[in-house]
């Protein structure tokens, strides 16, 4: 059975094959109605906001690499995807993989979002269909050398960060830092950075680890409150994706109180079954498990 993953393989052999995939790639989506067909299963927990704006620190999962996160008095929203497939345009539909389960959280259910961070521009996590359809006034931060890909889009306020660099909205810092992971989105543009981000505000500190293969770049982060790490994708992509006990140790790292696993049961994205992830993790944590907070798409945690 060939797939969408064997298709881009045999891509990544042809300079025409990139060039074309770049175009292609920039499309909004606004006449991709046969995407709206993709079977995704609907999610088993649907996330409470009620009481959102009142929480000090807090985290909603609503699926892949998109989190919605509650720190230093703003809302942050991370790669958002919110699309049933990810990938080119190619007219009526997405070239690429459909969504296993829906979105926690629709465009309309979201709460205003104060700042969205985008780590990189690989297409489950720079999804230019989602972001044309956020407010243009909302900032947006991006990692080093991919503006190009939304400036089209009317943001108002687009920042790019290399590893060290911050930004400042009030009292919360944001701040890029470094992954083993690479930015390249159509596998020739490769001057395109990639990052994670370290969320700090009153007296609080997020990990947002984006894509990252096993390393010891983490350390230098220092403790934080949450770590919100990929664990899936790593069959046989480990050189770019941490396995679930790798991503174990990098929480370690941080020394972080509690763990949101993302980056799986989203999209079919690699070889491994879709259930592995969670399962490997929450078996290398063991006695540890607790602060694994999150499991399952719509999962949400707040600071007590």
């Amino acid at each position: 059975m060939v797939t969408w993953r064997h298709l881009t393989d045999l891509s990544k052999r042809s300079a025409l094959a990139m060039r074309l995939a770049d175009r292609l790639g920039r499309g909004k989506g606004r006449a991709r109605w046969l995407d709206r067909f993709a079977n995704a299963a609907p999610t088993d927990i649907k996330p409470d906001l009620a009481d959102w704006q009142n929480h000090d620190l807090a985290a909603v999962w609503i699926g892949h690499a998109t989190v919605l996160l509650r720190i230093a008095g703003k809302t942050i929203l991370t790669d958002p995807v919110l699309g049933n497939r990810v990938g080119i345009g190619l007219g009526l539909m997405t070239g690429g993989p459909s969504r296993l389960v829906a979105p926690a959280l629709s465009l309309k259910e979201l709460p205003p979002v104060d700042v969205v961070l985008v780590s990189h521009a690989h297409y489950d996590h720079l999804d230019r269909p989602t972001l044309a359809r956020l407010p243009r006034h909302t900032p947006i931060v991006l990692a080093k050398n991919t503006r190009d890909l939304v400036d089209d889009l009317g943001f108002t306020d687009v920042t790019e960060l290399d590893w060290g660099q911050e930004r400042r909205f009030g009292d919360l810092v944001v701040r890029a830092t470094e992954v083993n992971h690479w930015g390249a989105r159509t596998f020739h543009d490769t001057h395109r950075q990639v990052c994670a981000f370290v969320i700090e505000g009153a007296h609080r500190r997020i990990l947002f680890g984006g894509d990252s293969a096993f390393g010891p770049h983490f350390r230098q982060v220092g403790r934080v409150d949450l770590a919100v790490l990929g664990i899936g994708a790593y069959d046989p992509w480990v050189a770019g994706h941490a396995t679930p006990e790798q991503a174990w140790q990098m929480a370690q790292d941080v020394k972080a109180d509690a763990i949101l696993p993302m980056h799986h049961s989203t999209f079919r994205l690699s070889r491994e079954p879709v259930s592995q992830p969670i399962e490997r993790l929450l078996a290398i944590a063991g006695r540890s498990s607790g602060r694994v907070v999150v499991t399952q798409v719509g999962g949400s945690w707040r600071l007590v």
